[in-house]
This record gives C-alpha cells, structure tokens and sequence, in this order.
C-alpha cells in the first residue's frame, strides 16, 4: 500500500519535471543549444500562477492558461534578445550566454520584488482522498498528474498534426533544407521556444499548487534535475523527456520512501552519471560515434 502511494507520488512528481524537460529537449533539438534559463520561466511561471489566483482572484484553470500565455511570451523574448544574434556563434558561446540570462532573471526578479518566499492557498483544488488498492492517495496528485499527461498529448498532436509541429520536424532534421524548402526558420525556433516555456509555466503553476511554497531561486533545482531527465530519456527526443521526467520522479519518491531523503537530490545526478557512462544517447536516443 505504501509503495503504491509512493508511485503514485514519483510520478506526480515526475510529470512536473517531464513538462520542464520537454522545453529543454526541443529546443536543444531544433537549435542544439541547452537553454539553462528554462528552470527560471518555471519560477516566473509559478509567481504568475501565484499572483493569479492571489490577487486576481482568478480560478486554477484560467490561471495555468494565462501563466502558460505570459511564459510563451517571455521565452520568445529571451530567444530573440539572448540567443537569436549568436545563433551562428560557437556553442560555449551560447552555454554561457544561457547561464548568464538565467542568473540575470533570478537576481532581476530578486531585485524587484525581493527574495521573500510566498505559499499557495491550500484550497486551490479540492482535496479528497482517493483508496486505491488501499493506499490513500491525494486527489490533487491525480489532478495534477491529469493535468500534465493532458498536456503532453496536446504537445504531441502540435507536433505530429499542425503545420507548426510538422516545420519543427523539419527544422530539426536539416535547417537549411527546410529554410530552401521555404519554412521560416526564425519563426519556428521562436515558435518551439514560446511551447516549451508554456510548458514550463504550467509545471510551475502546477508545483506550486503541488509543494505550497515558492520562492525566486526555485528553478535551479527542478530545471537541473529535467535537464538529467531529458538526457535520461534522449537529449532532443520528445518521448523520452516525458518518459525521464517520470522515471526521475519514481526513483526519488522510492529512495525517499526507504528512508534515504538525504539522498534524493542527489540521485538524480547519480542517475546522470550512469547514463553518460553506460547509455550516453538516452533510452530512447541512438548513439552514434563520430568518424574522425
């Protein structure tokens, strides 16, 4: 029975990390570049859901919405201020360019707002408790575990059905053939930026209605570890960010479930180290060796 709330807890968890890695993935994907920004537009995400429900009174569904609106917003802002003039710059370039605009984001948002932390209201959603098989499981955790598969299969049908998803394809696979093929390249990398940071923003609204307690530094940690998720699963393939993200979150909820809670941030950079050393192309990524 406690093992069964365990899981049921690990992937709650891990689909809060699942919708942060797929904005890793495929960006990294379309652009080959690791936007370590990302875990902050989780934290901005958050306090927009915050805010929403806080001040604007507004209900949960209307406030993922807006926050998922404003966080699309605000990655294609990043893209095209930070990212889009060194797009035929080295790659270290762009690495360090994504670590300073994440540090600018944290201490900007410090600065104006201060670092103080704030707490969700504890009736955001229902709360019941659910038996199954006789383990007594939080219906938020369904609800939001509800919320985060649904979204993830809107990200696929955008993918696999839309004219959006199917130039994000494309772009991927060759940029300059799909840019002679006359898909707009700069307008699909914005396009892939504005979806992964909408996800992000949920996964934030979602964590905070989740966790309670938000504060301006909390995406170093979540956006570190979908990053272990989306290498976990395949750096750039969309189902295996969806498949680590929850693989992550059971592994945590069991190591804290056999008493080793110290341990819990740390294996998920346990897990990192074993996949770059036994699997470096990811579950569900093929590796290939470069001809020298």
């Amino acid at each position: 029975m406690e093992l069964i709330q365990q899981l049921v807890n690990g992937i709650s968890l891990g689909s809060i990390y699942a919708l942060i890695a797929l904005g890793y993935t495929m960006v990294y994907g379309i652009v080959k570049l690791i936007n370590f920004a990302h875990g902050d537009v989780f934290m901005v995400g958050s306090f927009v859901g915050f805010y929403s429900i806080t001040v604007l009174h507004l209900p949960f569904i209307v406030s993922l919405i807006l926050s998922m609106a404003l966080c699309a917003v605000f990655g294609v802002l990043i893209e095209r201020i930070a990212y889009k003039p060194l797009r035929n710059a080295t790659r270290i370039a762009a690495l360090i360019t994504a670590i300073g605009v994440s540090l600018l984001i944290e201490y900007g948002f410090i600065y104006v707002r201060g670092a103080q932390p704030e707490a969700y209201p504890g009736d955001v959603l229902p709360e019941h408790a659910i038996h199954i098989f006789g383990a007594k499981i939080n219906s938020q955790s369904l609800l939001i575990l509800g919320v985060s598969v649904a979204l993830m299969i809107i990200l696929q049908f955008i993918v696999h059905k839309t004219k959006i998803g199917k130039a994000m394809r494309a772009v991927s696979f060759d940029a300059e053939a799909a840019r002679l093929m006359g898909i707009n390249v700069d307008r699909t990398i914005s396009a892939t930026f504005a979806i992964g940071s909408a996800l992000a923003g949920a996964a934030g609204v979602v964590f905070g209605v989740y966790y309670i307690k938000i504060e301006p530094l909390m995406g170093v940690i979540p956006g570190l570890k979908a990053f272990v998720a989306a290498v976990l699963g395949g750096i750039g393939i969309i189902p295996g960010a969806m498949v680590g993200g929850l693989l992550l979150g059971v592994i945590e909820s069991l190591v804290s479930a056999f008493g080793y809670s110290l341990w819990r941030d740390g294996a998920a950079f346990i897990v990192l180290i074993l996949i770059l050393i036994f699997l470096p192309s990811g579950l569900f990524g093929k590796y290939k060796r470069e001809k020298v």
